[in-house]
C-alpha cells in the first residue's frame, strides 16, 4: 500500500468526494448529499489523498455553536480501511476544531468503537443548556436536528449512535 496524506479539501476534490460517498448512501450508512451541497461546504472538508493524487477518504467539520462542532461525512474507501486513514482524518478535524476554539465534537455514527477509541462517548438527551437548545432548534441544518435528537430526523438515523468528545 502506498502512502497518503491529509490536507484541506479544494473545490476540485468535491466531485471525488461525491463519488466515494455514493456506495455508503446506497448501503444506507450515510445520507446522500447533492454535489452542490458538497461544493458549498468545501471549506469544512479535509481529504486523504494517496501518492497518485486520488482522494481515498474525507471528513468535514461543521461548527454548530460557540463551543461545539460536528464531524460529518467521514468516509474512507474500502481499499484503505484499517490503514489509519480514518484516524488521520479525525485527528486533522480535531486540530481544525481546536483552531476554531471549539471544545466539544459531536458525531452521529454506526462506528461507535472507532470513535470510542478516539475519546468519544455516547450521549443522552440533554447536552446543551436550555438557552442554547432554544437557539439550535431554530437551525434548518439536519445535523443539528440529529444532535438535538429531534423526532423528525429519527427515521433517517435509526441505529446510529450520538457521540460526543470533549477536546480539553
Amino acid at each position: 500500500m502506498s502512502d497518503y496524506f491529509v490536507r484541506p479539501a479544494t473545490a476540485a476534490d468535491m466531485a471525488a468526494v461525491h463519488e466515494i460517498l455514493q456506495p455508503y448512501v446506497m448501503r444506507r450508512i450515510l445520507l446522500g448529499k447533492d454535489l452542490v451541497v458538497l461544493y458549498e461546504a468545501t471549506q469544512e472538508f479535509v481529504v486523504a489523498v494517496d501518492d497518485a493524487g486520488s482522494v481515498i477518504g474525507c471528513g468535514a467539520l461543521h461548527v454548530m455553536w460557540q463551543d461545539l462542532g460536528e464531524i460529518r461525512t467521514l468516509i474512507v474507501t474500502d481499499e484503505w480501511v484499517h490503514h489509519g486513514v480514518g484516524g488521520a482524518i479525525v485527528a486533522a478535524l480535531e486540530g481544525n476544531a481546536r483552531n476554531l476554539g471549539l471544545t466539544r465534537l459531536f458525531c452521529l455514527t454506526f462506528e461507535t468503537e472507532f470513535f470510542q477509541r478516539r475519546g468519544f462517548a455516547e450521549i443522552g438527551e440533554q447536552v446543551v443548556s436550555p438557552d442554547v437548545y432554544s437557539q439550535l432548534v431554530r437551525s434548518p441544518d439536519e445535523g443539528i436536528a440529529e444532535f438535538l435528537d429531534l423526532a423528525h430526523v429519527k427515521p433517517n438515523t435509526l441505529g446510529n449512535s450520538r457521540m460526543l468528545k470533549n477536546l480539553r
